[in-house]
């Protein structure tokens, strides 16, 4: 049995407090949370002990869920690290690139196993798209939210936007030459409206909005290469896949891929070609329950973890480099 510590019992440490206790071969200590009605609901719901010491219930666990605030983040985590202990941390990996630095070597130091909750990761629309060529020349995502007061104490980059920023990072794998970003605060004190152009190495760019004042949720992201249209929609779990194929291709139908369409298209140069239209069987499945079952069995069979601390780092890295392009852009027009 992994013995599981949890630290926050706020609306995602609930999610996962109900997704740890239906994971097999797991025994969770208890949970830290400072918060008397959130502990209290937490207690009677789920019937498990609440620990007032932070440092007891690293000590009594192999490994610990971190699902607190951000600005905690640093501070569980390295206590946690310096005891040896085994860590799973929520997004944003820390409050301040500092601090993820600090962690990222502790990581190392340690030589012990550490998850980014950048769950959008285990998105079954994402996942749907398995083994297929992704080389995306131009990326647009749109990830727009209804107003929610819960998680407004940091801006829009840093609660949304570091999504798409991380699975950018992750399907690109190109250096980051340069960046643009413009975004403004409309209700809350930090910008709840923003957009950012990210220029990569290898000639990609990634056009990324968020927003959390929207009048309807969207999580949408379209990738664009040679030949091929990719469409994920990451609330509605559906993918979509356009490709140009020559006349005379075959048209074998890949496992697990429905084909909706072929449309045989001419080309103003008199070449035939077919547009395909796929859509990748999408199964559904708990992406949080997923993500830390896949944790545990990182630890267990000594496994490499789906999303590292250093893809954590690098994500927010991006993302206080779009604030800090965005704070200028702000100052230049006075807005």
């Amino acid at each position: 049995m992994l013995k599981v510590g949890i630290f926050g019992a706020g609306h995602l440490g609930k999610i996962h407090i109900q997704q740890w206790l239906s994971i097999e071969n797991i025994e969770i200590i208890g949970f830290y949370d400072p918060d008397d009605t959130q502990a209290d609901t937490a207690i009677s719901k789920y019937h498990i002990q609440r620990y007032n010491d932070i440092g007891k219930l690293i000590e009594l666990s192999d490994a610990v869920d971190i699902v607190s605030t951000t600005t905690s983040h640093y501070e569980i985590a390295k206590r946690a690290l310096l005891s040896g202990k085994h860590i799973f941390i929520e997004k944003p990996l820390a409050n301040t690139l500092d601090e993820a630095t600090e962690l990222v070597n502790l990581v190392h130091e340690a030589n012990v196993k550490c998850q980014i909750g950048h769950v959008e990761r285990y998105n079954p629309a994402l996942i749907a798209l398995g083994d297929q060529l992704l080389q995306p020349m131009f990326i647009e995502a749109h990830r727009l939210a209804q107003f929610n007061p819960r998680g407004t104490d940091v801006s829009v980059i840093l609660d949304l936007m570091i999504h798409d920023i991380d699975i950018a990072l992750h399907l690109v794998k190109s250096p980051v030459r340069r960046i643009s970003a413009s975004g403004v605060a409309v209700l809350s004190e930090t910008a709840d409206i923003a957009n950012a152009r990210i220029e990569f190495d290898n000639g990609c760019v990634a056009n990324l909005t968020a927003s959390r004042i929207s009048l309807k949720n969207m999580r949408k992201m379209r990738l664009f290469q040679r030949d091929a249209y990719i469409g994920i929609d990451f609330l509605e779990k559906k993918t979509e896949v356009v490709r140009i194929k020559n006349s005379a291709a075959q048209n074998g139908i890949p496992h697990g891929v429905t084909i909706g369409t072929d449309f045989p298209i001419e080309l103003a140069n008199g070449e035939r070609k077919i547009l395909s239209v796929e859509m990748p069987e999408v199964a559904l499945f708990n992406a949080i329950k997923t993500e830390l079952t896949e944790f545990a069995e990182a630890i267990i069979k000594d496994k490499p973890v789906r999303v590292s601390v250093y893809d954590g780092y690098q994500a927010l890295d991006i993302a206080y480099q779009v604030l800090g392009k965005m704070s200028m852009h702000n100052q230049m027009h006075n807005v």
